[in-house]
C-alpha cells in the first residue's frame, strides 16, 4: 500500500539534542509542520524552557502533557497488584510510562490532524518497540518515523555541527556520561563506564539514592495501608497516588534503598548492563507481597507468582495493549479483593524488609498453626494425609524395585 503524503508531524520530545535536531531534520525532510509532545512524568524540567526551545526550534505546537496521575494510578499500580519486576528484579519504571506516552500522542495526533508519529529512540533499545507497537495497536492507519535510525548523522559531533549550523540551540557545557530516563516510578541509567559488567557503577551513577555509608545509623519503619492491592496511606496519613510515591521514593532514598544493578536481556536480543533507582518501588512491592501472603490462598498465591513474571515480560516488551495483558489484569482485579491491609516495613542501610502486616482478611490462624496449649489442629489426621499423598510415589518406587 502506497505510503500516504506526511504534512504535518508529532515528535515525541524531549528537548535534548536528539530531538531539538529532529525536529529541523524532519521539516527538511518531509516539508512538514511540526508539533512536538513533552510527557511531564515527574522528571525535574523547565517546563516553560522545553515549551519555548521547541518553538523556538521550529516546531508550530509545543504540548506539555502533565500525565503523572494517570501514570501512577493506571499503569504502575495495575503493574504493582501483580508485583511485576522484568527478570525479578526491575520494576519497569520506563517501560510503563512508553504506552501511556503512545496514547497521549495518539488522542493528540487524531486531534490535530497529524500525518505521522515520531520518536527519538535508536535501533537497538527497546523503547522503538514499545512506541512502534503501541502506536500500532492504536492508531494503525498513522505513519512512524523514527529519525534516530533513519538520518545520516554517524555521531553526536555531527549533530551539535547541524546544530549550530541551523541555530538550534545547544547545551555548550560537557554532557553527562551516561544517558538517563526519570519519572515518578524510577529512574534508569546507563551508558559511560557502566558499558563494563566488571565495574563497579561509580558514586556520580546514582542520582536519587544514598550511599550505604551516608545513610542514617538507626532504622525508620513505616506503616502502608492497602485497599484491595492499593497503596492509600503511609504511617496512618492519607494521600493521593502521587503524594504516596513521592514521599516512598524520598525516604527510601535516605536510607539507600532501592538501587539495582543489572546485566538484563533487552528485547532485540543483546544484553545491556543498566542501573536503576526505584525506592518507592522496592518498599511498595515488599510491602504488597507480604499482605498477599497473608491473605491469598495458597493456589491463588503461587498462580499469581507464575503470571507475574508474563505480565512483566509483556510490559517490556511493548505488549501492554495486548489482549492477554487485558485478561492478566481481569485476573489480577478479582485476586486483590481480599489484599487490603497494612504492612509495616523497616528501612536501614539500603534494605527494605517485613517487620509486620495485619489484615481484616487474614487467612492465618494462630490456633491451627501455634505448637502452644491453644493447638487446635487435628495431628490424629496426619497419617491419613500422608499416606494419601505418598501413595503415587509408593506404587511407582514399588514398580522399580520389581523391575530390578
Amino acid at each position: 500500500m502506497a505510503k500516504k503524503e506526511i504534512k504535518k508531524i508529532l515528535l515525541a520530545y524531549s528537548g535534548g539534542l536528539d530531538t531539538s535536531v529532529a525536529i529541523k531534520w524532519l521539516q527538511d525532510k518531509y516539508d512538514a509542520e511540526i508539533i512536538t509532545y513533552t510527557a511531564h512524568l515527574g522528571q525535574p524540567q523547565d517546563w516553560d524552557a522545553v515549551e519555548e526551545k521547541a518553538l523556538a526550534t521550529g516546531a508550530s505546537k509545543a504540548y506539555i502533557d502533565d500525565i503523572r496521575e494517570e501514570f501512577i494510578t493506571d499503569y504502575v499500580y495495575p503493574a504493582l497488584k501483580v508485583n511485576a519486576m522484568y527478570q525479578e528484579k526491575y520494576p519497569l519504571a520506563t517501560a510503563l510510562a512508553r504506552p501511556l506516552i503512545s496514547k497521549r500522542m495518539v488522542e493528540i495526533a487524531k486531534k490535530e490532524g497529524v500525518d505521522a508519529l515520531a520518536h527519538g529512540c535508536t535501533g537497538k533499545g527497546n523503547d522503538q518497540v514499545r512506541f512502534e507497537v503501541s502506536f500500532k495497536a492504536l492508531a494503525p492507519e498513522m505513519e512512524i518515523i523514527a529519525p534516530l535510525r533513519d538520518w545520516e548523522f554517524v555521531s553526536r559531533d555531527a549533530e551539535i555541527e547541524y546544530a549550530e549550523e541551523n541555530g538550534i540551540p545547544v547545551k555548550a557545557t560537557k554532557d553527562s556520561p551516561y544517558s538517563i530516563d526519570q519519572n515518578l516510578w524510577g529512574i534508569s541509567i546507563e551508558c559511560g563506564i557502566l558499558e563494563d559488567p566488571w565495574e563497579e557503577p561509580p558514586a556520580d551513577a546514582y542520582q536519587w539514592t544514598k550511599d550505604v555509608d551516608d545513610t542514617p545509623d538507626k532504622p525508620k519503619y513505616l506503616t502502608i495501608d492497602f485497599e484491595k492491592g492499593i497503596p492509600v496511606a503511609v504511617d496512618g496519613e492519607k494521600m493521593s497516588p502521587i503524594e504516596i510515591v513521592e514521599k516512598l521514593n524520598a525516604v527510601g532514598s535516605e536510607y539507600g534503598v532501592g538501587r539495582i544493578d543489572m546485566l538484563e536481556d533487552r528485547l532485540v536480543g543483546i544484553k545491556s548492563r543498566e542501573i536503576y533507582e526505584a525506592p518507592a518501588g522496592e518498599i511498595l512491592i515488599t510491602a504488597h507481597k507480604a499482605l498477599e501472603d497473608l491473605t491469598l490462598d495458597r493456589d491463588t498465591k503461587n498462580y499469581k507468582a507464575e503470571m507475574s513474571a508474563k505480565y512483566a515480560e509483556l510490559t517490556y516488551n511493548g505488549l501492554w495493549f495486548s489482549p492477554l495483558r487485558d485478561a492478566l489484569d481481569a485476573f489480577v482485579e478479582k485476586a486483590q479483593e481480599t489484599v487490603t491491609g497494612t504492612v509495616k516495613v523497616k528501612l536501614y542501610k539500603a534494605s527494605c524488609t517485613l517487620a509486620g502486616r495485619k489484615s481484616e482478611y487474614s487467612l492465618y490462624d494462630h490456633g491451627l498453626a501455634t505448637y502452644d496449649e491453644s493447638d487446635n489442629f487435628d495431628h490424629k489426621s496426619a497419617p491419613g494425609f500422608i499416606n494419601l499423598w505418598a501413595l503415587p510415589l509408593q506404587v511407582a518406587n514399588q514398580k522399580k524395585r520389581e523391575e530390578k
